[in-house]
């Protein structure tokens, strides 16, 4: 199979705003053997067929024969949707306007407090308090000794998971290291977490864990799968965000001055030029009989490229690579296009992480004096074919 990224021959029209692109054209590695995908209706077409299951690296290492012991990200058919219908209430909009926006509100008050006192921080540190304590509360993680302990703790094991080394060295290392930050996780955050469920159930995925009985194990890994989704993906979403807010004021003004749909339009375009990560990858269970790209035999790995397909011009018209909050109106589609991915599998979490962003920027960009001091260092993960931004230092005038 042809493995290879192309570049796409149509000249586009219009300036480009993307500020990940090029790190992420000279950095793009599909899962050895995957045809790529690049067009939005083809990678629709495949996402959303129930003869693909998961695929990529970790999908492929994982143990399927063994349900309860595996994140329901990883899982298809009957029991993907027992799984993800269980706890799809803790998604919903009005939970998210009822409960999720003061855990939100509160976290900020934090934040914007922090920011005043000291005049200065680390806007990915920022974002990761605010990842961090919107995912803990969905998950239940409610009970730890603190919530930046949490988050060190989860940091660590997130860290650890992607420092695979090639050799008997390296596996034994990696081995090593995710024991104690696992251990320490569950002893410190999981545990007390689930002691207190069984006499106090609450509505979050650990009481549904409690309830239905899983192993230590099977905890462990959805936890952690909904920290990784949960927690990464946003903590890079809102600096990217705020870089392209600070860059361009007539954007930011209208962003402030503008209502909550207005607002979503602007990250929800954002978030189509810079998807944090690139690739989905499914294989077929049989085979899917269309013409044209979708068309795949059983057994063929395709990864659709989510950058690819946000900026087809077939769905998002002329100039996709300007940034404009009035395409999607305009042509009529979801704000953020694949950004989420699509079918069975679309990010259950998507509305938190876009109304986490809103409430984080709407906060600090209103406090006086606010600036971006240095911009972030954009690096490339390999490991989830994603940008990461860090060390950008944003200050405001003292309270």
């Amino acid at each position: 199979m042809n493995t290879s990224v192309t570049a796409c021959p149509v000249v586009h029209q219009g300036r480009d705003d993307r500020k990940s692109a090029r790190l992420a054209e000279a950095n793009l590695a599909p899962h050895a053997g995957a045809r790529v995908i690049g067009s939005f209706f083809a990678g629709r077409e495949v996402l959303r067929s129930p003869n693909v299951r998961q695929a990529g690296a970790t999908a492929d290492m994982t143990d399927l024969s063994k349900p309860g012991e595996i994140s329901f990200f990883f899982l298809d058919g009957d029991l993907h949707r027992k799984r993800r219908a269980a706890v799809a209430g803790l998604f919903a909009p009005k939970t998210i306007v009822t409960r999720h926006q003061a855990v939100m509100n509160r976290t900020m008050d934090e934040i914007v407090a922090k920011l005043q006192g000291r005049g200065s921080a680390v806007l990915d540190e920022l974002s990761w308090q605010m990842a961090v304590d919107v995912a803990a509360d969905i998950i239940g993680l409610t009970n730890s000794d603190s919530s930046e302990n949490l988050a060190l703790r989860v940091k660590a094991v997130l860290d650890s998971s992607m420092e695979h080394k090639p050799g008997l060295l390296g596996k034994l290392t990696f081995g090593a290291k995710m024991l104690i930050r696992v251990g320490r996780f569950w002893k410190n955050d999981m545990v007390p977490a689930i002691e207190a469920r069984r006499t106090q159930p609450q509505d979050d995925v650990i009481t549904y864990m409690v309830k239905e009985n899983y192993s230590k194990k099977g905890m462990i890994m959805e936890a952690l799968s909904y920290g990784g989704a949960g927690m990464m993906t946003t903590r890079e979403f809102i600096v990217m965000c705020a870089w392209h807010l600070f860059e361009k004021p007539e954007l930011l003004a209208r962003f402030l001055s503008g209502p909550e749909d207005d607002q979503f339009a602007i990250l929800e375009e954002i978030l189509r030029l810079e998807p944090v990560a690139t690739f989905v990858h499914r294989r077929a269970a049989e085979p899917i009989a269309t013409e044209g790209e979708a068309a795949m035999q059983q057994g063929d790995v395709v990864a659709v490229n989510i950058r690819d397909a946000n900026t087809d011009e077939a769905i998002t018209g002329a100039c996709p690579f300007e940034l404009d909050p009035d395409r999607a109106k305009r042509m009529k589609v979801v704000g953020p296009y694949m950004s989420f991915s699509d079918g069975p599998h679309r990010c259950p979490g998507a509305q938190v992480a876009l109304h986490e962003t809103r409430i984080f920027l709407d906060r600090m960009f209103r406090l006086p004096g606010i600036r971006l001091v240095s911009e972030p260092k954009i690096s490339w993960n390999s490991y989830i074919q994603g940008y990461e931004l860090r060390g950008a230092v944003v200050a405001c005038d003292p309270a």
